[in-house]
């Protein structure tokens, strides 16, 4: 008896162990049960949609037989999903038995937790569903079901990417002063796109209340003429007697809602009638009017700012990623990626950068593939831009593990290699006539001339206090056969042997395989001057920019000792690329591991840096460094926040080595940073890494990594004698250059590298 007692303890511990999946996605979206109300979140159900349809938005799934996934949860170490089971049905009163009548997978001997397909007959349009999930792991658990989770499909199975609705939130000033006569100047803390609600009370019919709207004050007001596209407006309110509530009716901006498409054939992107029109503010000012509440019906898509965070021992590296995660959400106003107020039209360049700041800031991957698969229908002018699809593409696969985004695609981003351009010495130009029709029509080109290649923008500009040449292309010299545009062409060339690898084309991963090393040994031959140990710039002249190499070195394409001599060539060029750039230009860094010279950048505070952006008083990331370098800047633009990904890239180390995060790879490159701790997102679950560096001496490394994942943690040798220690226990790891790896599956790690 007292056996079996025993035995009945030991089972009850093995299920206290046992927890259900959670955070259940449909075709990448979590939260596929929300109805918003005028752009409110609601406590409507999908159920009860047909009460209150008009005027509700909901995220309708557009694939008939979408993608389920899921994340895998348990407190033991080392846990691997082994089999799951997923049952699908009509209502939820048939999954509370245990019972579907639409799929039931059973049990399936599968580790894949990220885009599994529904199984069972094509789903109908209009029609909600609910499912749930249930797994084994390694350990031999059985979890629970997970809660049930409904999704509605769209009236049109089209197979489109779905996204959420906009959402709509109250926010309310952080400061009112009373500046006199009737006047208050009100400060929302932070500038963000939205409308204006106010209750003002007033005591004669005949009043009318002056509304100032703005981004920046001057002298204590808000600046009636700001500079570059910052944006100011003022409204007249007619007032009623006694106490009422007003909302300000935004004026659309011709110059980012005009019908008419921009040269590319481009057209802006414009608010949905639930939203109605919007403007970028942080202040207001009233006059003849006596508020009693103010409120900014902030617009913006659907984010969850507990989802990451970062802290460190540097104050400047911490206020720079809250600029730039706050950026993700503010400038999602759109609900595509767009390149900021003054146009709010897509570019690839912008949803580049987008792309991998919203993979750190939130759990949430549909916008990402929504806004690039917009691009690669409506692609815009640059050159390198159009390559840059295939970078886009390959990111997605490789934050989500879900392939029917490179499928659809794959031939189009086939023709967005620009492979078509190839010349008889191996490169591509834009320049010597190969972008026929057939080639713009491949890839969807529709502006008025053809693409042009771009290397950096503005292209032209003023002369800075920090940098000696105009524009910010390092006064890059353009020939017919450039390198940037090929360092690009090179790279979608290897990401499409790895696309193509992934989709099972074993005929084409080798072609393009081939023609990736083709392209790199033109590019090392044609274009790398040995005598001065860095790239020029293009055949036909020896001018030698900073883009010229910081590009090939951010897609691995100098040799080993090229690299340190390129490396060294980028040190002596400051941050003398704009704010796209340096998103390429700190990849290079860190890839070269010259994490000291990365810290350096990103902390700085000089007038070409990301600090600069908080000290001009912005609290969005700007599309240049300083209004002189651009004037006709805006002060909400995404691109301006690369540092958010660099630092959970690239100083933190933490990146996807496998599709969808089976397999992570976690680099710290500290340098002299003392302290640093990062919780960020994933499709699996979070991720968590802290460390204390004490350099040339000891760096301790805790980590968490999430179920069903394993770990590669590259740990910096503080000397060459060393001695490391993965949870108390000593290893030898496998030494990398100035990198000791160790391997370690799921849970809590303690890694510690000291001298010896």
């Amino acid at each position: 008896m007292k056996q079996f007692f025993y035995i009945v303890l030991l089972l009850g511990a093995g299920l206290c162990h046992a927890q259900s999946p959670s955070r259940l996605t449909t075709d990448l979206l979590e939260h596929t049960d929300r109805v918003f109300l005028d752009g409110y979140p609601s406590s409507l159900s999908l159920g009860e949609l047909g009460t209150a349809v008009e005027r509700c938005q909901r995220t309708e799934i557009r694939n008939a037989r979408p993608l389920l996934g899921w994340v895998v949860n348990s407190d033991r170490p080392n846990t691997l999903q082994t089999a799951c089971r997923i049952l699908v049905a009509s209502s939820p009163d048939l999954l509370a038995e245990d019972r579907a009548d639409l799929w039931d997978s059973g049990r399936t001997e599968s580790d894949n937790s990220t885009a599994v397909p529904y199984g069972g007959e094509p789903l109908r349009p209009s029609t909600v569903y609910y499912w749930k999930v249930k797994t084994w792991d390694s350990h031999g658990v059985e979890s629970p079901y997970s809660q049930v989770r409904s999704f509605i499909t769209a009236a049109r199975l089209d197979g489109e990417t779905a996204r959420y609705p906009l959402q709509v939130t109250d926010e309310y000033p952080v400061h009112i002063t009373s500046t006199g006569n009737g006047q208050a100047l009100i400060d929302f803390g932070k500038d963000a796109f939205g409308r204006l609600k106010l209750t003002l009370s007033s005591d004669k019919e005949t009043d009318t209340a002056i509304i100032r709207l703005g981004e920046t004050l001057r002298e204590g007001r808000i600046d009636r003429r700001p500079p570059g596209t910052v944006r100011y407006a003022e409204y007249r309110l007619p007032l009623s007697a006694g106490t009422h509530t007003y909302l300000v009716k935004i004026r659309p901006d011709r110059q980012n809602t005009h019908v008419k498409a921009d040269t590319n054939a481009v057209r802006p992107i414009f608010m949905p009638d639930y939203t109605g029109e919007v403007m970028p503010f942080r202040y207001c000012e009233l006059e003849n009017a006596r508020p009693l509440q103010v409120v900014r019906q902030t617009v913006h898509y659907p984010f969850n700012e507990t989802a990451a965070s970062f802290h460190s021992s540097d104050t400047v590296l911490n206020q720079i990623w809250e600029l730039c995660k706050y950026s993700v959400k503010a400038t999602s106003f759109a609900g595509v990626y767009v390149d900021g107020d003054r146009e709010r039209i897509p570019y690839e360049a912008d949803a580049l950068i987008n792309q991998l700041c919203h993979y750190t800031a939130d759990r949430e991957f549909a916008i990402a593939r929504y806004s690039h698969e917009y691009l690669i229908r409506v692609p815009t002018w640059p050159t390198e831009w159009i390559i840059q699809s295939v970078l886009m593409a390959w990111t997605d696969y490789l934050y989500t593990g879900n392939r029917v985004s490179l499928q659809r695609f794959y031939d189009d981003l086939k023709a967005k290699s620009l492979l078509a351009l190839k010349e008889s010495n191996g490169l591509i130009s834009s320049r010597t006539g190969k972008a026929t029709p057939e080639l713009l029509r491949a890839i969807h080109f529709r502006g008025s001339g053809s693409f042009r290649d771009i290397v950096d923008w503005p292209q032209q500009g003023i002369l800075g206090l920090e940098k000696n040449e105009p524009g910010e292309t390092d006064g890059f010299v353009f020939t017919d056969y450039n390198t940037v545009v090929n360092a690009y062409h090179c790279e979608a060339l290897r990401l499409l042997s790895r696309i193509a690898g992934a989709l099972g084309n074993a005929a084409d991963e080798a072609l393009y395989a081939g023609e990736a090393q083709r392209v790199k040994e033109r590019i090392n031959r044609l274009l790398f001057d040995p005598k001065k140990g860095c790239y020029v710039d293009g055949i036909g002249t020896d001018h030698s920019s900073l883009h010229a190499n910081m590009f090939p070195l951010a897609f691995g394409i100098p040799s080993p000792k090229q690299t340190k001599s390129v490396t060294a060539y980028i040190r002596t060029r400051g941050l003398a690329c704009s704010v796209y750039g340096s998103q390429f230009l700190l990849d290079a860094i860190y890839d070269a591991h010259d994490a000291a010279y990365g810290l350096q950048l990103l902390t700085s505070t000089g007038e070409r840096s990301w600090y600069n952006m908080i000290r001009a008083g912005s609290t969005i990331s700007l599309e240049a460094w300083d209004n002189k370098y651009k004037p006709n800047q805006d002060w909400n633009h995404i691109w301006g926040a690369a540092a958010l990904n660099l630092i959970a890239r690239k100083l933190m180390g933490i990146e996807p080595v496998e599709p969808g995060f089976a397999r992570i790879r976690i680099k710290p490159q500290p340098a002299t940073l003392r302290q640093a701790e990062i919780r960020i997102p994933s499709i699996r679950g979070d991720i968590r890494a802290s460390f204390v560096n004490t350099p040339g001496r000891t760096f301790v490394l805790e980590v968490d990594i999430p179920a069903n994942a394993t770990a590669e943690v590259w740990l910096p040798k503080v000397s060459k004698k060393y001695r490391l220690t993965v949870d108390d226990t000593p290893q030898k790891g496998n030494v990398n250059g100035d990198f000791v790896i160790a391997e370690v599956g799921s849970g809590k790690h303690v890694f510690n590298v000291s001298s010896m």
